[in-house]
This record gives structure tokens, C-alpha cells and sequence, in this order.
């Protein structure tokens, strides 16, 4: 099959990529105390064969540690446990960029530090329940509204965060815009409530979302900082409103006017979300002059389809890397993908189910 352009390279800001193929960032919740460690490295060093690398939700706050066992960058020790993933990564020649995942109403104290609160746009609590090491799974919390200063607060953490990132060595950073975590919440009518001018009208809630993208893209430079988003997207209690359309427009238009090195569009279709609308895709294409990353169940066949049709420029690809490490190399050869696939050691500490799945070399031959 023809994986001509899926295999090509591709010059990413100042980094150029040895293929098309994405890593999109998944939780795996191996970060014991919130610190990225030698496990988290070997894993990434695995499945450096990407031309580029998406970590997993990274928290830039102790107030965005929602979910058990995630990583954080907003401490020294953390700085220097990324130091070793980064460092991992470029030995195997690939690149990656750390994703800031502030999980924000999306949490739950039992998972926080000590200090930290649940923060949200306003107080409307999620739908839903979270697993706690503490105590299983509880129902998550009213979060509590932000005050003006709390938003800009968690902007200036965004910051630092990249801040740190870079320190570590890393090539850039993705902000998290998706999956119901708190840059959507402000996005969405159904979470942010508020009367200020972080709510209300379109352009009010995309506010915090254009001004952290900016901050960022000052502090370390706009052709390191990429976004993920999501339009229509229903996980973690994101209904869908009358005015998806116009929002992400508006953003699209704002992110290319701050000029950021890539969009990185999921569609969650794949498991059940409304698939996103082609016209919305267009829109994009259209608006967004800068790299596009579409993601959401692709196989290699489509991917490739894709991108010779120029519907995007890069393409991630999430569940295969956790059972196939050598992913890109499997595309490279045609070798059939590993079908073993453990769903109940996605999130679990360890070794198992995280680092032990084998090379296409390393599987045993059947007589």
C-alpha cells in the first residue's frame, strides 16, 4: 500500500520531522507523585519512530492534577524528570511536544495536592464520576468559579509551564483545548456561565483559550506551541451548542493571527462522539495557514488518503502506539498491527500493559 506521503518529512516550526506520523498524547497515569520518571522515558524512547510526539495531559498547575497518577510541570524535580523523556526521545532521533492538560473542573480533591481546589469558569459541576487512589470513584465535585484573578492566574501557570518544558528539552508544547478539560470549559455555554468578559458571547469565551495561546507563544515562541480542540466532541459532559461553528472559526481565525505553529483537530466519532462536520474541516484548511493535525480512529490507509487529498498535514494516530511501539516501522513494511490490546492496565501503575508490549521483531513466531 502507499504510505509515500505518511512516511515523507515535514518541517514543523524550527523542526524537521522524519515522517507524518503523529503520536496523539493519551493518559497513561504512570506518574507516581505527579513526577515523570525512567518508566515514562523507556515508554516514550519506544515509540520515538513518530516524526513527532504528543505526551499525555500534563498538568501546569497543582490545581489541574484532576485525575490520579498524571504528570505535572510546574516543579523543579518534575523539570528534571521531563529532562530524561526528552532526552529519550532525541536519542532516537524523533521530537516531542509536552501537552497541558489542565484538567480543571474535571477532578476531584482526593487526586489533588495538598492546597489545591477544584477550579472551573463557574460552579457547574460535570456529569460523571472519577476513580481516586484514595477511595475508588466518586462523583466529581461543584468545581469552584474563578475569580478574574484566578484566570489570569492559571494563564501565567500555562507560561511557566512552557517555560519549563523547553528547560527540559523539550521542542514545544501542545495546549489542550479538547475533551471537556478547562480551555473547552470556557469555551462552552453549558460550563462557562459567567457575566464577565470571560463569558457570554463567542468571542468573551474563547478569550481565555487566544490569550493563553498568545502568552505562551511569547514566552517561547510561536513556532513551538501547537492546540488541540475539538469541536463536538462530548466527552466529559460537552453537549453540543447552537454556536460550535462560529466559535471555532473565531478561533481558527485568532490562532492563525497569533500564528502558532499547528491546530491539531480531533474527531471523536470513532467512540461514539457527532463525527466533526467536513465543513468545519474546510474551515480550518481555510483560516489556518499554518500546520494542521487531524486525529480519530485513522488506519494507515486513510491517512495516507488524507494527506495526498491535502485535508491535512499531519496525522496522529492514539490507541495503535500503545500495543504497537514500533508503529511507524510496521507502516514502513507492511507488517500486520498487534491485536493484543489490554484495556484494563491503560491507567494502572507499572510495567504491564505499558512497556512490555513488543516489537514487530520481538513477537514469537508461530509454527
Amino acid at each position: 500500500m502507499s504510505t509515500k506521503k505518511l512516511l515523507s518529512t515535514y518541517q514543523l516550526g524550527k523542526a524537521l520531522l522524519k515522517n507524518r506520523v503523529v503520536m496523539a498524547p493519551m493518559t497513561r497515569s504512570r506518574a507516581t507523585g505527579n513526577i515523570p520518571n525512567d518508566l515514562m522515558a523507556a515508554y516514550y524512547r519506544q515509540r520515538a519512530g513518530a516524526g513527532l510526539i504528543i505526551t499525555e495531559g500534563v498538568s501546569p498547575s497543582p490545581n489541574g492534577l484532576g485525575y490520579a497518577r498524571i504528570p505535572g510541570a510546574f516543579s523543579q524535580e518534575q523539570t528534571e524528570g521531563w529532562k530524561k523523556v526528552a532526552q529519550a526521545v532525541h536519542a532516537e532521533g524523533g521530537h516531542i511536544f509536552m501537552q497541558f492538560m489542565h484538567s480543571g473542573r474535571i477532578g476531584h480533591a482526593l487526586n489533588l495536592p495538598q492546597g489545591a481546589r477544584v477550579l472551573g469558569p463557574s460552579a457547574v459541576k460535570a456529569a460523571g464520576q472519577m476513580w481516586t487512589d484514595a477511595q475508588g470513584m466518586q462523583d466529581l465535585p461543584v468545581p469552584q468559579a474563578m475569580t478574574i484573578e484566578e484566570v489570569r492566574e492559571a494563564r501565567d501557570e500555562y507560561v511557566q509551564a512552557a517555560r519549563n518544558a523547553i528547560a527540559a528539552g523539550f521542542d514545544g508544547i501542545e495546549l489542550h483545548g479538547a475533551n471537556g478539560y478547562l480551555m473547552e470549559q470556557f469555551l462552552s455555554p453549558f460550563s462557562n456561565i459567567r457575566t464577565d468578559e470571560y463569558g457570554g458571547t463567542v468571542e468573551n469565551r474563547s478569550r481565555f483559550v487566544i490569550e493563553t495561546a498568545q502568552a505562551v507563544a511569547d514566552a517561547i515562541g510561536k513556532e513551538r506551541v501547537g492546540i488541540r480542540l475539538s469541536p463536538y466532541g462530548a466527552f466529559n459532559d460537552m453537549p453540543a451548542y447552537p454556536e460550535i461553528e462560529q466559535t471555532y472559526t473565531h478561533l481558527a481565525s485568532e490562532l492563525n493571527r497569533i500564528g502558532i505553529a499547528y491546530i491539531h483537530l480531533v474527531d471523536h466519532s470513532s467512540m461514539g462522539a457527532p463525527a466533526v462536520p467536513d465543513s468545519i474541516k474546510a474551515s480550518f484548511r481555510k483560516l489556518f495557514t499554518h500546520a494542521l493535525i487531524l486525529s480519530g480512529g485513522y488506519t494507515q490507509e486513510r491517512a495516507e488518503a488524507d494527506l495526498q487529498r491535502e485535508a491535512a498535514d499531519l496525522i496522529a494516530f492514539g490507541k495503535p502506539f500503545l500495543n504497537n511501539p514500533d508503529l511507524v516501522h510496521r507502516f514502513e513494511k507492511g507488517l500486520p498491527l498487534s491485536a493484543e490490546l489490554d484495556f484494563n492496565t491503560f491507567y494502572t501503575p507499572g510495567e504491564k500493559g505499558y512497556t512490555d508490549y513488543p516489537a514487530y521483531a520481538e513477537e514469537p513466531v508461530v509454527a
